[in-house]
């Protein structure tokens, strides 16, 4: 099963959520923090990094010898990362390369051929028996989902995979949540936390995947995100409170479950919880 924890903003205790369940059910479990532009379930974790590759994407490289400038590749590209200045020279711009391939089919002269663009890293290891993987996307660097797309790659279909999804609606996060089985939202009941959950969970329908939501920091506002989950039917799974040992733990990079032992238990129950409406929503299907 793999579980993708989102937010539709920062700061909600998304990856507090992520790494203490993730702890609790201890055996045959992985994480994967997919939120690459600011990595930080490893802090928590703190794992034995044993492994780690550079990511590359393919993008343009032009021969001016073979190059007629007739333009074909420049009217293509939707992204505007090939420029034909006429009669003169072509330039390319591979920051704003997706890597779609087109420019190189098209030409006639066959000018264009495949470099490399380093996007970032890759790095895994372990913390005991948990199994842990991250990105790093290179600083200045704009195109995240390929490199969630890889830390993706390293889902193990043997084993519960636990996603710490970036923040927000945007296409990092659509790409951390696809073809997952069940999103669990994570927000904090405030006017803020209120609006992007719901913006959140817009998204999750129409993705079509079982959801369930968290709210963390509870009794810090008020109770208008529990109203609105239950006018709209998403299940209310777990509370955390507005606890100060909880915050000087997250404080110092300690877990909630290790300060605080009896949130195993608690977390264990979320784990249920979730179970048990993804082998609902598979009967249903």
């Amino acid at each position: 099963m793999i579980i993708s924890i989102a937010s539709g903003k920062g700061g909600t205790g998304k990856t507090t959520v992520a790494t203490n369940l993730a702890v609790s059910v201890e055996k045959n479990v992985q994480l994967l923090d997919c939120d690459v532009e600011e990595p930080n379930a490893h802090l928590f974790i703190r794992p034995e990094f044993d492994h780690k590759e550079p990511v590359t994407v393919s993008v343009p490289e032009i021969d001016e010898k073979k190059c007629t400038l007739c333009g074909e590749c420049s009217e293509l590209c939707q992204f505007k990362a090939i420029a034909v200045i006429p009669d003169t020279t072509i330039l390319t711009f591979p920051e704003l390369c997706h890597s779609c391939g087109g420019c190189w089919e098209v030409c006639p002269e066959d000018a264009i051929t495949k470099g490399k663009r380093e996007l970032g890293i890759i790095e895994s290891g372990n913390h005991g028996s948990l199994e842990f993987v991250h990105g790093r996307l290179r600083v200045g660097e704009a195109m995240a989902p390929p490199l969630i797309k890889k830390v993706r790659s390293y889902i193990n279909p043997d084993k519960l995979t636990i996603i710490d999804a970036p923040p927000g609606t945007s296409c990092p996060v659509i790409e951390s949540m696809r073809d997952t089985d069940f999103v669990l939202l994570v927000t904090e009941p405030t006017p803020f936390g209120l609006h992007d959950m719901k913006l959140a969970f817009e998204a999750v329908k129409t993705l079509k995947i079982p959801t369930g939501l968290v709210i963390n920091r509870m009794g810090l506002g008020d109770d208008k995100v529990r109203e609105y989950a239950d006018q709209v039917g998403l299940p209310f799974l777990m509370g955390i409170p507005f606890d100060r040992r909880i915050a000087e733990a997250y404080s110092i990079g300690q877990m909630i479950v290790d300060t605080l032992p009896e949130y195993k238990e608690k977390f264990l129950e979320l784990y249920q919880r979730i179970t048990d409406i993804v082998e609902q929503a598979g009967l249903s299907e």
